[in-house]
């Protein structure tokens, strides 16, 4: 938000540097980030001077040049040559001196000099309007007053205005502050702290009158809840033109640009006071005007030429006939202020803040009224922003006021009461503050005193302060006003010993980050927000479940991802496009769900690995990343947190084409595998993805503080090897029931240490390599044992799965 320091000063008499200012502002919580000069000409018309010409004679080798003599106030008069036709001896001119710089259209600066002209020296320019930067005419020179005394500087003549303009990073809760008369307020009551007592000075409005009562429009609010107080008035007789320059400096310092004198006037005042305006063309509207909503699907053209669909809920200024301006955000195409209009209905109005954030959401539109409206505005200055606006369109554009003001405020917007307990304030703030300072400060804010005690303050809090509401928002501004820096903090410094476990979440999750990173991966940080329509690719994912946001920037970004799989997968068809194809990724987030119970919230642990292991070179040949390489950094991770006695069970996640589950007893703690060829295609990835999902809450809870130890066993353990020729449709998880059920007591382990899919091997077969570790903990197996169980195995296989014998 940028505000003038010119404007502030006609709210407050001020002759601080702007620095100070600066200052004062940052530490009331309205942060200046810049402060920018502004010049309502380029380069301040330094160096043009006025000038008297003395003598202008024709060229003696050019028709359509000059020849003048002109005294500069210097006492000894410049030859100058000039181009323009309407220049004449007598004539008082502005004159670019000998290095004056002046500025082109685009803003490029060039300078004057000295130089010949058809062999006729020249000693500077008689001078545009338009090569002066103070308008756009170039039928010839400017012709001054003849009372203006040769050598006078050309800024005295023009009143050239130089501003400073503060841009300052407004905080959303801060809508109190979103116009110079709020950040004028805050400023005296920062002033006051530094024994600055000054008064703010708010315009007068004194001058209004009605002059006629000719032009009547009724107005009628049929929902008073969406439109608490709505006002407006007439004026006739006006005439469209641009408005004087005093007016258009002040937009234009502020970075807007000057359309005519009344929407100038309406914008004047936004900015002035806070309170957004808008002027119709009364001979546009039918009858009286009607603020309702309208059916959905309504068709309205706004100002900017665009056709929008009305929503059941917009709030519409219509008049007997149609719409006319969806209220609070934009105005209608049909009733704006035109060059040919002579009437106006001018309105202001205090909407519902919800209704025209909606509003605006649904049409995206952001105005510098929408802005304001939704933030909440003062509805006590409804009536007084509209006689100050009404006085300056007669002032800059002429008219007659002609009806009364029609003032619709059937329930009048409270003041908040809160009662400001001292103890508390004292134990928040950290310091005791004197009571007489407290009281200082709340009446500098406006905030009445109802009562006091010794116990603390009644006060009554403006609407307009929409963001102080509570005893703490008190406090708040008590502590902002008197000064974060002020507060006294303690020489004594205090330290502790926290007796945090090892098993701390931030500290697990750096030590396997460093492993990660030492093993080549790189950490990613995902958006927890996804498109809900991810579900369809996996059938435990449901649409029911997914946590769907109220108002989401986009349909891709509307819902609460349920697995992690597929912002990772995003990340990986990203770098791939970019010609980034060997990644290994991590991340450590949340995945979120709506169940019957209630929502659930649960961390984890990703890794994604695709394309080749390493980098190619000239010593290490291309190879791809495999199932086993990547099954051998979970086994890492888990040796590294002590939970190394795993079992691999089958995976049941159906986003994995090949895959497997590590388990503590019942517990699955990792799941990991292939990812499935149809929904990396729906990624347009081409490349084999191999994805592992940790359950990190379940991690950590099986994670110890205390070291545990076991003595190693007695007895060896056997492992064998089967390698299998299965149908393509038998997964790893029916062997590992089979297993299961064959050899309860002495088989320890079974794991799947490789799949192979390719020629020489019959169609529709494939090929497991399966180990089995078999031990007994109270004596020594024997081959005859072995031989035994693994003939079972083979047997059994067989039977219930059709299984081969390599």
């Amino acid at each position: 938000m940028k505000i003038s320091y010119n404007w502030l000063k006609q709210f407050l008499k001020i002759d601080a540097p702007s620095e100070d200012i600066s200052n004062i502002l940052t530490d009331l919580g309205l942060e200046v980030e810049m402060v920018e000069k502004y010049q309502s000409v380029k380069g301040e018309l330094e160096g043009v001077v006025v000038g008297h010409v003395l003598t202008c004679e024709k060229h003696p080798d050019a028709d359509r040049l000059k020849v003048t003599t002109v005294d500069l106030g210097t006492g000894t008069p410049v030859q100058i040559v000039c181009g323009a036709s309407n220049v004449a001896a007598g004539q008082k001119v502005p004159v670019a001196t000998i290095g004056t710089k002046l500025f082109d259209k685009e803003g490029v600066a060039f300078e004057i000099k000295k130089g010949k002209i058809r062999g006729q020296e020249s000693h500077g320019m008689i001078c545009a309007e338009d090569e002066l930067g103070l308008g756009t005419s170039h039928d010839g020179i400017m012709i001054l007053d003849e009372n203006i005394v040769p050598g006078t500087p050309a800024a005295k003549v023009f009143n050239i205005e130089n501003d400073e303009v503060f841009e300052i990073g407004l905080t959303p809760n801060r809508a109190d502050a979103m116009s110079h008369m709020g950040v004028a307020r805050d400023l005296r009551a920062g002033l006051l702290q530094k024994n600055a007592t000054l008064e703010l000075i708010t315009p007068s409005v004194s001058k209004f009158k009605v002059d006629k009562r000719i032009l009547k429009i009724d107005i009628n609010v049929t929902d008073s809840k969406l439109v608490p107080r709505y006002c407006g008035v007439t004026i006739s007789g006006i005439t469209i033109k641009e408005s004087p320059s005093w007016l258009q400096n002040r937009l234009k310092a502020i970075g807007l640009t000057p359309k005519n004198n009344v929407i100038d006037v309406t914008n004047y005042v936004l900015h002035e006071l806070g309170q957004p305006l808008h002027a119709f063309d009364a001979s546009q509207i039918t009858g009286k005007i009607t603020v309702k909503t309208v059916a959905a699907g309504t068709k309205f053209t706004t100002l900017d030429g665009i056709e929008r669909i009305l929503h059941e809920e917009d709030i519409m200024i219509c008049d007997d006939q149609e719409p006319l301006c969806i209220g609070g955000v934009f105005g209608g195409q049909k009733s704006g202020v035109s060059e040919s209009t002579t009437s106006i209905f001018l309105e202001s109005a205090y909407f519902n803040p919800v209704a025209i954030r909606k509003t605006a959401k649904r049409h995206g539109l952001s105005t510098d009224a929408s802005f304001r409206f939704e933030r909440g505005i003062d509805p006590e200055i409804t009536q007084y922003a509209l006689k100050r606006a009404a006085i300056l369109i007669q002032e800059v554009a002429g008219g007659e006021i002609t009806s009364d003001i029609i003032d619709l405020y059937p329930k009048k917007i409270e003041d908040f009461a809160v009662f400001l307990n001292y103890e508390k304030a004292f134990k928040l703030i950290g310091q005791e503050l004197p009571k007489e300072t407290i009281k200082k400060i709340v009446a500098s804010l406006d905030i009445k005193v109802n009562s006091s005690s010794d116990a603390g303050l009644g006060l009554i809090i403006p609407a307009y302060r929409v963001d102080v509401q509570r005893e703490v928002d008190v406090i708040e501004e008590i502590l902002r006003v008197y000064g974060y820096n002020n507060i006294n903090f303690s020489n004594k410094l205090s330290a502790t010993i926290s007796n945090a476990p090892r098993t701390e979440d931030y500290k697990v999750q750096n030590i396997i980050g460093n492993q990660l990173n030492s093993l080549g991966f790189n950490e990613m940080m995902a958006n927890s927000l996804t498109t809900p329509d991810y579900v369809s690719l996996s059938e435990q994912l449901k649409e029911e479940h997914n946590v769907t946001i109220l108002n989401p920037l986009s349909n891709d970004l509307s819902a609460m991802r349920q697995s992690m799989l597929f912002s990772g997968l995003e990340a990986i068809s990203y770098n791939i496009n970019r010609r980034s194809s060997d990644l290994k990724l991590f991340e450590f987030g949340k995945s979120y769900r709506k169940l019957p119970s209630g929502f659930s919230e649960k961390k984890h642990l990703t890794l994604f690995t695709s394309g080749n292991r390493i980098a190619e070179s000239w010593t290490n040949p291309q190879k791809p990343s495999d199932f086993f390489l990547f099954k051998g950094y979970i086994n890492a991770i888990l040796s590294r947190l002590g939970l190394d006695k795993t079992q691999n069970v089958p995976v049941s996640n159906d986003v994995f084409a090949e895959g497997i589950a590590f388990a503590i007893g019942n517990d699955i703690l990792v799941e990991m595998g292939t990812v499935k060829k149809s929904i990396v295609k729906h990624f347009d990835i081409k490349q084999e993805v191999f994805y592992a999902e940790f359950h990190w809450e379940l991690v950590l809870k099986l994670l110890s503080n205390k070291m545990k130890f076991t003595p190693i066993a007695k007895y060896p353990e056997v492992r064998r090897d089967f390698a299998l020729l299965v149908d393509t449709n038998v997964a790893f998880e029916s062997i590992y029931k089979v297993a299961r059920q064959t050899e309860k007591s002495l088989l320890k382990d079974i794991n799947l240490f490789d799949v192979y899919e390719g020629k020489n091997l019959p169609e529709g077969k494939k090929s497991y390599a399966v180990s089995f570790t078999i031990q007994d903990t109270s004596k020594t197996l024997t081959d005859v044992q072995i031989d035994k169980i693994m003939g079972k195995l083979q047997s059994n296989f067989e039977s219930e799965l059709g299984a081969q014998l390599r």
